[in-house]
């Protein structure tokens, strides 16, 4: 049996290809149409103009889909943890409402490009990545707290890293895009902006790529369980 034949630890793997193919294939795409700056454009940047646009909202659903298949399996997986510690169930409801308002956000910003409804999209970017960075503060309590079932302590190490990196992230993304002329696709370095927009992208890069980083630390835990699907008939009267 090969590895992600183990347990439902495929739904992790295969978010963590999406969500990165997400972010990467648009931008090349972007940068071979010289639709965007080479150095550290916003990732809506990339997805912006069609054809990239397309290929970047088609993607942001698949890796939003398998996000909420994923973040759901995770809330059912701690469900029966409850059972072998003192977990709070309250703890466990609250992650998986986070985790599917952060998949929101995701639809928000694929379908609304930051070229035409600017609002719309901030307010979509802004729900994916405070509920994301919650989603993992979340998660990584859960874990340390259901030590040392569901997850070795060198994974509760890195969840932990990595949520310290994407809640740091998020402060200087959002903090510096506030003063960034968004809807310009090509920056200079003689703009007033540059230096924020520069620091606001980077930071936002590192952020996007924290919650992958952390949805590829399911894949052990996710070995060894799987999900099963009851069917019952209601008698008719």
């Amino acid at each position: 049996m090969f590895w992600f034949q183990q347990g439902l630890c495929f739904l992790p793997a295969f978010l963590v290809i999406s969500s990165s193919c997400t972010f990467i294939v648009p931008y090349l795409i972007a940068i071979f149409r010289r639709d965007v700056d080479v150095v550290f454009p916003y990732i809506s940047d990339a997805g912006a103009r069609p054809p990239e646009s397309c290929v970047f909202g088609l993607l942001t659903f698949v890796s939003a889909c398998a996000a909420t298949v994923t973040i759901y399996s995770r809330y059912k997986f701690v469900e029966q943890l409850k059972q072998l510690t003192r977990l709070s169930p309250r703890l466990n409801e609250c992650g998986l409402w986070f985790g599917m308002l952060s998949c929101l956000g995701m639809c928000m910003v694929a379908t609304f490009q930051e070229t035409a409804v600017t609002i719309v999209h901030d307010i979509g970017a802004l729900i994916f990545f405070v509920s994301g960075v919650i989603y993992t503060i979340l998660q990584t309590v859960i874990s340390y707290q259901a030590y040392p079932y569901g997850s070795s302590l060198s994974v509760c190490r890195a969840r932990l890293a990595v949520c310290i990196i994407a809640a740091l992230a998020f402060i200087p993304t959002v903090a510096c895009a506030q003063f960034v002329k968004q809807t310009v696709l090509h920056r200079h370095t003689r703009d007033k902006d540059y230096v924020l927009h520069l620091i606001s992208a980077v930071f936002e890069w590192i952020n996007a790529f924290s919650f992958v980083c952390f949805f590829l630390t399911y894949i052990d835990d996710f070995k060894v369980f799987t999900l099963q699907v009851n069917v019952e008939f209601a008698e008719q009267s």
